[in-house]
């Protein structure tokens, strides 16, 4: 994640766009129809001579565009100055967190903050702003194009006078170094909690059966999904639940919690350059929500709509709890590292469901199948296997074609297993965005850290939705790669990945699983439908939780400069649980550190969109003829249109939060 105040050059014109000066008619090619070969690097020092050369490369466009040398127009050479970027530094940046060698991944970050400061000086060059300026646009699309770099430019500090400008210029390269600090220590984060095996009864033993032991025989863990989540949520002893939880919560330390507050310190100061009380302000201004007000609104609907249901779920979990140790509810404490495991009890007790149950019908490759037969019955897509040599034996590639014409669409990357020093989320990289002026096609990474065992339905939903946004960025067929993929205002990136979700809980979706994979068991009818109820179960928790996140990344980017931790300490005290002294969360919560700072709200935000795009499919989940509209109308589209406008040609009406709201009452 790139903490910046605007995003780095290539990334920027898939954001916020940047079209050709003679528009759209006469401006394409024929598309480069080979799969995309991902670049190999031996070592730090390969990385470092690739970045080397590409900076002169770019150096050397970007003072032909200012002198406006260029064969085409300003739009165009931009363009091509972004995909040459892309091209050669997307990969490297890639690599930064998943490569398992240190010195490749060091010189992968040294490289993106050089190039970031390329970016702060490029997006303050006059004389291209000048150009920019001048451009008549020819369409639809070149105006947005335009728009969006002239804000870009102006964000930057073009207009600024000159001392400002350095200023901008020198925060914003800080800004990044700090984002980089923030996730690394999160990434190479080295901490083992120890625990006897009497400690791990109730956890599945393939979880811990082939970890590593110290000298006095006990399991040593780490700090990842697959391995965290499993014994904070099934193991039978508290005590090893709450040292889980607290290594959990420890993770990234003052260290990290020192790096936020300047991190929020840097961002006020960069929007107070400009005028702006805060960063907040700043940035909200340039997304769907278009200010801090709109935003607060929007999440005190959403508080109004959940009402006691959160002091009702944790009851709930209270009483559990209390059965449990035969004691009285009322006097019954029930602390934060009670609530993954007494959910999953009374899911158990009542639904009788246990998401370990769900490994056995998904497993890992089988999943990946069933997902891109998913694809293919509603967007008309298929994936082939292409043998290439990438980062890492787990890493593969495929081929994104047309089914109907086989004609080339994408390249995409998947990396499904943890392992040491990888990223340890889910995630997509956007490496190329489709260009139809160029031929580009489009290339994507698709990261996560799943169970060799098989996935649970929650995990399933996860590859679903990362599938979203591999999908977004494959399917764009977009004029400028500046456009493409999830080139679009954060508020609404989150919507075509959230919007598929509901997909894993159908049972004719799921049938493609057997179609795929002839000796995987169909899920019962009754356990799915398990699976089902209790998507409602404790909603209020699960969106109580986000309404926090949100609240507290808006507070963190306020005007008055609080101090991470203690407003944190604060904002959850107030919640029913209150706050667990000695936990840190801040200090691992990466999103604000990175490209969602004042911007968490957007997974709300898009959820309310992606509900609202559910609609169409409600009559039949795989109606190939609303799955191609889709396809064309939005995924296809990237940024090359407001959301809101994609939405209400893909719905055929103006958006609505109706089908949200009415979804998050079940």
């Amino acid at each position: 994640m790139n903490a910046s105040v605007f995003p780095s050059f290539s990334r920027l014109l898939r954001l916020s766009a940047c079209v050709a000066l003679f528009g759209s008619s006469g401006w394409s090619a024929a598309a480069d129809t080979a799969p995309y070969v991902f670049p190999s690097y031996r070592d730090g020092a390969a990385v470092k001579a690739r970045c080397d050369r590409t900076l002169r490369e770019i150096e050397a466009q970007a003072r032909r565009i200012a002198a406006g040398r260029g064969p085409d127009g300003v739009l165009i050479e931009i363009d091509r100055l972004g995909q040459t970027a892309d091209d050669s530094l997307s990969p490297v940046f890639f690599l930064a967190n998943v490569h398992p060698d240190k010195p490749v991944r060091d010189a992968a970050e040294a490289c993106e903050l050089r190039y970031q400061a390329f970016t702060s000086r490029l997006y303050q060059n006059p004389s291209i702003y000048r150009r920019l300026q001048a451009l008549q646009a020819v369409d639809a699309i070149d105006r947005q194009m335009r728009d969006d770099l002239l804000a870009s430019f102006e964000d930057a500090g073009v207009g600024l006078p000159a001392a400002k400008r350095d200023r901008a210029r020198a925060l914003n390269d800080e800004l990044g170094r700090l984002s980089q600090d923030f996730e690394r220590r999160l990434r190479e984060d080295k901490t083992r909690v120890a625990f006897t095996d009497s400690e791990l009864d109730g956890v599945p033993a393939s979880v811990w059966n082939t970890a590593p032991r110290d000298a006095q025989g006990r399991v040593l863990l780490g700090l990842d999904y697959p391995t965290y989540s499993p014994v904070v949520e099934n193991a039978r002893s508290p005590v090893a639940r709450e040292r889980m939880w607290r290594a959990f919560q420890a993770r990234g330390g003052q260290a990290n919690l020192k790096t936020l507050a300047r991190l929020g310190e840097k961002r006020r100061s960069y929007a107070r350059l400009f005028g702006v009380e805060s960063y907040a302000d700043f940035t909200l201004r340039r997304r769907m929500a278009l200010n801090v007000s709109n935003v607060q609104a929007f999440l005190g609907e959403v508080k109004g709509e959940l009402g006691e249901r959160e002091e009702r779920d944790l009851s709930e979990l209270r009483a559990a709890k209390a059965a449990e140790l035969k004691t009285a509810p009322d006097t019954t404490p029930l602390k934060r590292w009670d609530v993954g495991y007494y959910l999953e009890r009374v899911k158990r007790e009542r639904l009788a469901l246990d998401q370990e149950s769900f490994r056995r019908y998904f497993p890992p490759q089988a999943s990946v199948d069933f997902v891109f037969a998913l694809a293919g019955r509603l967007f008309g897509v298929g994936f082939e296997p292409v043998p290439q040599s990438l980062w890492h034996p787990d890493a593969k590639a495929y081929a994104v074609v047309d089914a109907a014409s086989r004609t080339p669409l994408a390249t995409l990357y998947l990396d499904l297993y943890p392992r040491a020093d990888k990223y340890g989320h889910a995630a997509v990289w956007p490496l190329r965005g489709s260009s139809t002026w160029s031929g580009q096609l489009p290339t994507a990474a698709l990261v996560t850290n799943f169970d060799r065992q098989g996935l649970t339905i929650d995990e399933l939903e996860t590859l679903l939705h990362e599938f979203g946004h591999a999908l977004h960025v494959t399917l764009s067929h977009t004029r400028y790669a500046a456009q493409a993929g999830t080139a679009v205002k954060l508020d609404f990136v989150e919507a075509p990945s959230q919007m598929l979700e509901e997909w894993v809980y159908d049972a004719q979706v799921l049938a493609l699983f057997q179609q795929v994979c002839a000796s995987c068991e169909p899920v019962p009818a009754d356990l799915l439908a398990r699976a089902v109820q209790s998507r409602s179960f404790a909603k209020g928790l699960q969106f109580a939780r986000q309404h926090l996140y949100a609240s507290y990344d808006l507070a963190l980017h306020d005007k008055d400069a609080p101090d991470p931790m203690a407003l944190w300490a604060r904002m959850e005290s107030a919640t029913p649980l209150g706050y667990e002294p000695g936990s840190l969360f801040p200090a691992g919560f990466s999103h604000v550190a990175g490209g969602y700072g004042a911007g968490y709200y957007a997974y709300l935000w898009s959820l309310a969109i992606a509900q609202d795009l559910r609609t169409a499919f409600a009559a039949d989940p795989l109606d190939p003829a609303v799955g191609r509209r889709y396809r064309e109308t939005v995924l296809a589209n990237g940024g090359q249109a407001p959301p809101a406008e994609l939405v209400a040609r893909f719905l055929g009406r103006a958006p609505s939060n109706a089908a949200f709201f009415e979804w998050l009452e079940r």
